[in-house]
């Protein structure tokens, strides 16, 4: 007796292909993404690749950078009389002012930003509005700021010591735009920042640059002499 011969469906064949490709490259995505993000930085998908709203806008290219300011059209920013405006190029330290004493850099008090923003600024901007009626008592609490740079909560790291080094070894800074750097004998707190942080002045939203694993810590202690042990970092 002759054994009827299977055959699959066409709808199967058509079906399969359709759900099975979309479904594949999205699991080899997912796959890639937590790859890149466990070794380094997640992909620039979804928002990964930007830094977080803040609750009041805060351009670094206005506050830490000299550059001329151009607006979202790309078009160079004009005061009263015309001239195009530049940023102020303020030291890091200025406003983190514990970055050069202490663990944690600071984050600058409303009351700090208020007394330059009372006399500073145009009236009828609405980012500084909200920050002089914040600073004047119309809205009681700290601003809340959204955290850029985030370390497990097991790793201990303290400011002072890497600004104090860096600040006396300019050859071990990395990412300045100053390519001259290296070869100065002293520098600013403002312009070592950049090994960890990245070219902060020329950001309007500040995003985190460097992946900033133990790899990377472990790799740049042995480069410049400094201890690789566990407690060194860990508690």
């Amino acid at each position: 007796m002759n054994r009827m011969r299977r055959t699959t469906p066409l709808w199967v064949k058509i079906i399969v292909p359709l759900v099975g490709l979309p479904v594949t490259a999205a699991l080899a995505f997912a796959v890639v993404f937590v790859i890149t993000a466990w070794l380094g930085k997640p992909l620039p998908v979804f928002g990964f690749g930007e830094g977080p709203e803040q609750p009041i806008p805060f351009p670094h290219t206005a506050h830490a950078g000299t550059a001329v300011l151009v607006d979202t059209a790309g078009m160079a920013r004009k005061d009263a009389q015309g001239n195009d405006l530049h940023g102020v190029g303020l030291d890091c330290a200025f406003c983190h002012r514990t970055v050069t004493q202490s663990a944690s850099a600071g984050i600058p008090a409303r009351e700090q930003c208020v007394t330059c923003h009372k006399v500073i600024g145009s009236a009828d901007k609405d980012t500084l509005a909200r920050l002089r009626e914040l600073g004047l008592g119309g809205i009681e609490g700290a601003i809340n700021w959204q955290r850029v740079h985030r370390l497990p909560d097991s790793v201990r790291f303290v400011h002072e010591p890497h600004i104090r080094y860096l600040t006396t070894h300019p050859a071990a800074i990395e990412n300045s735009p100053d390519k001259t750097i290296g070869s100065a004998t002293s520098v600013t707190p403002a312009q070592v920042c950049s090994t960890c942080h990245g070219d902060i002045a020329t950001m309007t939203k500040v995003k985190q640059v460097e992946a900033l694993k133990m790899g990377q810590c472990v790799n740049c202690h042995r480069d410049n002499g400094a201890p690789t042990d566990c407690i060194t970092c860990h508690f």
